[in-house]
């Protein structure tokens, strides 16, 4: 069992690791007690650009590591993680990019991005 978001994007929550109100970063808040519902448009743009810069530059080479990781393995446990040093933070923070860059890629492609994510 796992939370998913849908709407003009969808996808599911990483389990354990990624908060169902991890869109509020991208600079929309999400709303109702059981799902947030998030809409943005071409004016939460820069701030939707300008979160993933900033994701990307903690990451920084954890990125390219944490990218080939999951080219090599179809999961994760923590352990597989600590040995490629990788923690649990930086796979929150990673998980949140790909969120952001689905936000961000919706919004450009279609002027607007709204979805509803399970709380």
């Amino acid at each position: 069992m796992g939370r998913y978001y849908s709407g003009d994007i969808e996808g599911k929550f990483w389990f354990g690791l990624q908060q169902s109100n991890a869109a509020d970063r991208f600079g929309s808040i999400g709303q109702d007690p059981c799902y947030l519902e998030y809409w943005f448009d071409n004016e939460h743009l820069e701030e939707i650009e300008e979160e993933i810069l900033n994701i990307e530059s903690s990451l920084g080479d954890k990125l390219q590591m944490i990218e080939q990781f999951f080219l090599d393995n179809n999961g994760y446990t923590v352990d597989a993680l600590a040995k490629h040093g990788i923690t649990n933070n930086e796979l929150s923070d990673y998980a949140d990019l790909q969120l952001g860059i689905k936000i961000r890629d919706c919004v450009k492609q279609q002027g607007q991005c709204s979805f509803n994510a399970e709380v």
